[in-house]
Formats: structure tokens, sequence, C-alpha cells
């Protein structure tokens, strides 16, 4: 007798899409379920049915478990599948789940729980003869307490959210000094995301590699790993790049590493998808950190070098079926690299970018996979994870997949928010990354702040070519008002042969542009005392030709009021024209004027009317994408204005405190 006919995804996004489509490759029907932010989302059409359950924030939706719950009742689904993130490693979903009748598509319940506490998952894997680091993983231990096992452990040492991932609560602390303020601050992002501020330490195993291997369970006691994956490129201890296989992993460490991540599994009775997450030493020694009990956002990896469908294992495991292959049965093949796309700006600390996506072209590669649940026109909301889309390359060897990913990567354009595509452009293209020989320091040594604004301010060549363009078009849009040919464009006009002074503003920096015309397609543009000659050859579909000093060129462009977007294949550039822009004073470093870097949700207020601050105090928290930002005080002075309370939401750049600067008058 069958298990189940209908499954109930219980997220949002790619994963929902990725999801329904094996669900419904197998014959089951889908339902998805939607928050008001999600109401257009492409997961709500793929899926044979859709159910609201409830406001934007997740917290209040996505994260609800008797919503899911009745939704799946309302709909008639039988099983729930929980994809990755909200409450996909949640015990108590789980249990709800089998309460309920409903088959959950993942663990039980007591796996999830062991394993999502890392303090008990480590302990566990001690006593089953997992290689572990050393640390201290004693219970509610305080401050104090931590403090004194940090000095005995030694350092550099890791502090980490002893429930939950992602990076979240996770400090890397150096020095003895920083010990404490890394304590607070790791347990109130722990209890902000995870509902716990249990924190860990662990020795930092410095200039490791991490190396997770994918392991999957039966109920009827089977177990096989299904190879490793290098996921070392990171930011904030989140990951932005994966590959398989790892560069550093031989056939031998594989077999080593496979056969302790087994018995991990088959030591806590596992059943479903999962995932067991090591350090690699220089030394190649290694060490477990944690297990992940569900799908990984990096599994598409894996299924391109084993030809396999994970999900369909996952649904055939949980409709009581053995496993599809035994060990000796499971083979690799090529090579495949991930990277994660998300709306975020690299140049500004990462930060989450919420807006509306202008443009959303996604190129069409051999040996190119795109993971994406978003479209073009859909508005970003600030509720939920940066990531956008997972673009996968695949090849016969390492290198073919890499180049395949950088030419996919180049083609694809995202205008409206900003993205870190320039910077996987960046970790792709380096020597370190392109020799294999990298570890989780990549970012910190390869793509320092300096580095990463370097990528995304547009140099004098774009600049001239925005300069052009914009020039170009205006000049054509006369033509088309007077009913001439395009021909016509820049002949006799009073634009021909005059240099015409531009101002070009693009992140924040403002830059004196001089264009002039030298027919009707050609342009002599000057850019902080360069000079470029430029054809704009056509504009149209979103394409722009254009020749420079006489070498032909494309690329992809969005003209929106007086800002063009432009992305020559290294990112896109957003380039605003203020030539005939009244001056106003704007809000700024050392206005005393504190705006919001996004949109998000007020998680502290720590700002009073008539309080004294210094500059760098933190006045007030912002909680958005899953992660906290501080606004901070600009200046020395005193607070005049506080426009905001706990809970509350903000739009970017709205007015959250005002300062009235020491020595400044009433």
């Amino acid at each position: 007798m069958e298990r189940f006919k209908k499954v109930l995804v219980a997220n949002r996004g790619e994963i929902a899409v990725r999801v329904i489509r094996t669900c419904k490759k197998l014959g089951y029907r889908t339902v998805a379920v939607f928050s008001e932010a999600d109401r257009a989302a492409p997961h709500v059409s793929a899926a044979d049915e859709a159910v609201p359950i409830g406001p934007s924030p997740a917290k209040e939706s996505y994260l609800v478990i008797d919503k899911l719950l009745a939704a799946a009742k309302a709909s008639g689904a039988d099983a729930i599948h929980p994809g990755y993130g909200f409450l996909s490693e949640n015990a108590d979903f789980a249990r709800a789940c089998r309460d309920a009748g409903l088959v959950f598509i993942g663990p039980g319940h007591e796996a999830i729980t062991l394993m999502g506490n890392k303090r008990q998952a480590k302990l566990r894997m001690i006593a089953a003869g997992v290689p572990c680091i050393p640390g201290y993983e004693a219970t509610n231990a305080d401050d104090e307490v931590l403090a004194a096992e940090g000095a005995r452990i030694g350092f550099p040492l890791m502090v980490k959210a002893a429930a939950g991932g992602g990076g979240r609560g996770m400090r890397l602390v150096r020095e003895p000094g920083q010990l404490r303020a890394a304590l607070q601050s790791a347990r109130s992002e722990a209890t902000n995301a995870f509902g716990s501020g249990e924190l860990i330490l662990e020795k930092a195993v410095i200039d490791a590699r991490h190396v997770e291997l994918q392991v999957f369970a039966d109920e009827h006691g089977n177990v096989v790993h299904l190879g490793e994956r290098d996921c070392s490129v990171q930011r904030r201890h989140q990951k932005i790049v994966e590959e398989s296989p790892s560069p550093a992993v031989s056939p031998a460490l594989r077999a080593r590493m496979g056969e302790v991540a087994v018995a991990a599994a088959k030591a806590i009775g596992y059943r479903g998808a999962g995932t067991i997450e090591f350090l690699l030493a220089p030394s190649g020694e290694f060490y477990f950190m944690e297990m992940n009990t569900r799908l990984q956002v990096e599994h598409p990896v894996t299924e391109e070098i084993t030809g396999l469908d994970l999900v369909e294992w996952q649904l055939r495991v949980a409709a009581g079926e053995r496993l599809p292959l035994t060990q000796e049965q499971v083979s690799w093949k090529g090579h495949a690299i991930e990277v994660r796309l998300c709306a975020e700006d690299p140049a500004n600390n990462y930060a989450p970018q919420a807006g509306r996506l202008l443009t959303w072209r996604l190129p069409a590669r051999e040996g190119v996979r795109i993971d994406h649940g978003v479209r073009e026109g859909q508005d970003i909301p600030p509720f939920y994870d940066s990531m956008q889309a997972k673009v996968i390359a695949y090849g016969p060897d390492r290198e073919t997949a890499r180049r395949r990913l950088v030419e996919a990567l180049r083609d694809l354009t995202v205008f409206g928010v900003t993205t870190n595509k320039g910077l996987l452009l960046h970790v792709l293209g380096h020597p370190a990354f392109r020799s294999g020989e990298y570890d989780t320091g990549f970012i910190g040594k390869h793509a320092d702040a300096e580095t990463v604004e370097g990528l995304y301010q547009p140099d004098a060549k774009v600049r001239a070519l925005a300069g052009a363009a914009l020039f170009h078009s205006e000049a054509l849009k006369l033509v088309r008002e007077a009913r001439l040919d395009a021909s016509l464009v820049n002949w006799n006009t009073s634009y021909s042969g005059h240099p015409v002074p531009l101002k070009l503003v693009s992140r924040g920096k403002e830059a004196r542009v001089i264009a002039r015309s030298t027919g009707s397609e050609r342009y002599e543009v000057e850019v902080e005392g360069e000079t470029f000659d430029l054809a704009v050859l056509g504009m149209a579909d979103g394409v722009l030709d254009f020749a420079a000093a006489g070498a032909r060129g494309r690329a992809r462009y969005l003209r929106d009021g007086d800002t063009l977007w432009l992305d020559l294949g290294d990112g896109a550039h957003s380039v605003t024209d203020v030539t005939y822009r009244p001056p106003s004073k704007s809000d700024g470093a050392g206005s005393g004027r504190l705006i919001a870097p996004m949109d998000g949700r007020i998680l502290r207020v720590n700002a009073q009317p008539g309080a004294a601050v210094k500059p760098g105090d933190v006045l007030a928290v912002l909680e958005a994408m899953k992660m906290e930002f501080q606004v901070v005080a600009d200046v020395a002075g005193t607070v005049e204005a506080v426009n905001i309370t706990v809970g509350g939401q903000v739009s970017a750049k709205q007015l959250l405190v005002v300062l009235k600067p020491e020595g400044k008058a009433g």
C-alpha cells in the first residue's frame, strides 16, 4: 500500500520549485504554500495547488507549524517535504507531522533533535569513534565559564551556537581580549535565529577545508555515501561556492571519510538524506563538525557527478523503499561546481538587497543548470534568505566545469538589485581557486574589502560607455519625437558637435563626464582625464552593441528613468544621470541622520532622546534576510529623535535616528 499520494512542500523559492519538479516526475500531486510576499512567486504556479499561510514575515507564515498542518489538511496532502532552511531541521515539526498522520519526507524527530544540537551531536560522535575537534561542550555554560574554558583550549578558537547552523551564532576569536564580545554577539544572534543562546567552544583548525559527505539511509538498515563536496569558499561562514569532487580529496581519503560518515549515520539510526560535515586539515586529518539532517543547498553538484536525483531518493525512502543503489554501485564521473547567486552587496559588508527584479535573464549553455525560484518583475522581499538562484556547471574535468560556469555567469543578467555576481567571477578566476589549493580563509585572503570595492565600482570605461549610451538614447528620443529616421540621430541637433557636460553618480560617487558627438553613432567621451572613442551601434531588446577604439563589444542594459543599468559581463553597474538634478543635502556619513541600510525589522533600540552618544555607539540593530546589522552613531552628540520601535518594519533609506552633533546650535 502506498504511503502518500500528494506532497505539500513547506518551503519557498528555488528549493520549492526543485522539489515540485521531481514530485511531478514521480507522479505525485503537489501543494505549495505561500505568504503574502510570495503570492505571485514561481513556486506557487509550479505546484498543482497552493494554499496561503499568512503574513510575509517567516515567523508568521513559513515557521508556523499549525498553519502548515492546516494547509496539508485543507488540501488533502498526506506528506510534507520541508526543503531546507525554515522547519527542515525542526524536530517539533517532524513530530507534529507524524502525530497528524502525515509522512515527513526526512529523518525521524529523534535524529533531528540529537544532531540539531552541536553539543549533543559531538558527544554522540565521540562515543561512536568519529574524530572530533577538541573543545568544550558542557550545557548551559555562562560567559564566565566559557571565558575560562576558552583560555584552557587556547586561541584561535571558534564560538558556535549549539542549536542551528548556516554560520549564524558563529565567531572566530583570535585573541583572549576578543572572547567576551564574541560570546555576547554570538549568543544574541543564536537566540534570535534559533531560539536558544546555548554556545560551545572549539579549537580553530587553521587553513582547513570544509568538506562534507552526502549520506543516505533507508528504514531497512542500508546506508551509503554519495561522495564529498568541497564548500570551503565562504563569507560569514556561509557557503557561496561548492564543488565535487574536492580537489583535496584522493580516492583513498574519500573511502576513509565515507566509512566514517556511514558509521556516523548508522550510530544514530538515521533515515533519509543527510550530510556529515568535516574540517579537513592540511595534514589530511579530518574532524566532525556537524550533521545536517536535510537536503543541502549544494546537492546539485552531487547529482551532476553521480547522475542521481536526490529528491527522488528522498521520496522513495519516505515511501518505504530500499535505497536504489548499494555502495558498490555508486559511481562518480566528471566534475561539477555550484555558485550561489545572492541579492546582496559584497562591497557594503554583504548587506542583503531587497527590490524589484527589473531584468532577470538566464543563459542556456551546454553543461549548465540553473535552479531558481524568481521571475522578472518580481519584488525580492526582505523577509527571507538572500539567495535567489544556484548556477551549476558540469564538465568532464574541473577546468571545463569552471570555464563553463564563468561564461554562464557572464551571460546571466540581473538589474534592479545588486548581486554577488562580480564577487563570484572574481573567486572563479582567482589563481588560488583555479589551482584548487584554497581553504576556508579564501575570502579573507583574496577578496578583502578593498578588492571587493574595486569589483563593484565602475571604472572609467564603464562610466564613459554609460555616458555615451545615455547621450545616444536622448538623441534617439528627440529624433523619434520628431518622427524622423533613426539615421538622423545627432545630425544637426543642439547636441551635434558640442561638448555636453554630464554628472553621473554610481555607488554614491559622482563623476564629471564630457560627451561630444562625432557622427550619427560616434562619441568622444572624457572621464577623469581619460578620453574614449565610442560608437553606439544599436540599443534594442536590452542589448547595447558598441565599439570602443574600433573594437566591437556587447553589453546588457536597461534604462530606468535617469538610471542606466549596464553589465559588460563582469556584473551589473547602476549609473544615474544627475546633471539637471538640483543640489540637495543628502543623508550620509557624519550627518547625524541615520538611515536604514535595507528593508528589515528592528530587533533592538538602544537610543533615547537626549542621550549622549559618540561615534561607533550601536543605537539600533536591524534584522534582514536572516542577518543582523548594526546602526551606529556617525557623529558625537545627543539623540534628537528616535523614529523606530522594537519589532517594527522599516524600509531601505528610512530615517531611523536623528543626532544633534556636538557644538551645533539648537
